[in-house]
């Protein structure tokens, strides 16, 4: 499901919450606020979702799988570009709000990224699971299922948090060590707790070289260039990217059919 890293490392507002435990893929509680910010904020509007459109380039024709798809904001940029978009996402409440937005354009289930996946191997051109790793402590049957669905020559297409966010907002904290971490979130007034697994640079491309994947991109963007000023975070200057989330675009190496 797509998220937010309210304030990059610049004017960061997370806190920690030892003890909070809140299953991250699981957003019903909060659904319709958080999709009332996903639709305007930064890390999303003007950041996530663009850079994810930009690395999958032309999708006209394409069929395309969105893993974790939330409420469909980035579902409906590529049905608009001409994809054949198929979406699933674990909160029955987001799903419900996906297929509100996508009507009749999208078929939208309420399926698990962490279970087997109720699609045929081989029916996708393209996977993109925008913000949805991270919430993961295990990725090797995730990555393992999303290569399956994918035919061969697929893509997948992904973000995560960037892997420095943990050691630079906690210093004292190991990067080289797989470790979940628990912040609070403000969505349009309403506060929630979300659980990540941070893990270091080589720790995911092992996952993906592993799962049969062969990385093609890795990406480093920049906000977009009409992003409102009063949205970008204090003392960002005329810099044009921050430390947010990584991209990666990867290809299916090869099949174990």
């Amino acid at each position: 499901m797509e998220g937010r890293w309210r304030g990059g490392v610049e004017g960061s507002e997370l806190h920690a919450k030892d003890g909070i435990a809140m299953k991250a893929d699981h957003y019903d509680s909060f659904a319709e606020s958080y999709t009332r910010e996903n639709d305007t904020g930064l890390f999303n509007a003007y950041y996530a979702r663009p850079a994810m459109i930009e690395l999958a380039g032309d999708v006209a024709g394409r069929s395309i799988l969105d893993a974790g798809c939330g409420a469909g904001p980035l579902a409906a940029d590529l049905i608009d570009r001409g994809a054949q978009v198929t979406g699933f996402d674990s909160s029955p409440a987001m799903v419900a709000l996906a297929r509100r937005r996508l009507g009749d354009d999208a078929t939208v289930l309420v399926a698990d990224i962490a279970a087997p996946l109720p699609f045929r191997t081989g029916e996708f051109d393209d996977v993109v699971a925008s913000l949805v790793l991270h919430y993961l402590e295990d990725w090797s049957g995730p990555l393992g299922e999303l290569h399956r669905v994918l035919k061969p020559g697929g893509r997948l297409i992904l973000s995560v948090n960037h892997p420095v966010i943990r050691p630079v907002v906690y210093p004292d904290e190991d990067y080289f060590v797989i470790s979940s971490y628990t912040e609070d979130y403000t969505f349009d007034g309403e506060t929630a707790y979300l659980t990540f697994w941070h893990r270091p640079l080589h720790a995911m491309t092992d996952a993906f070289t592993r799962a049969g994947f062969k990385i093609s991109v890795i990406s480093e963007p920049p906000f977009l260039p009409d992003t409102p000023q009063e949205l970008l975070p204090a003392g960002i200057g005329d810099r044009t990217s921050f430390l947010c989330f990584l991209f990666f675009v990867l290809d299916v190496a090869f099949q174990d059919r």
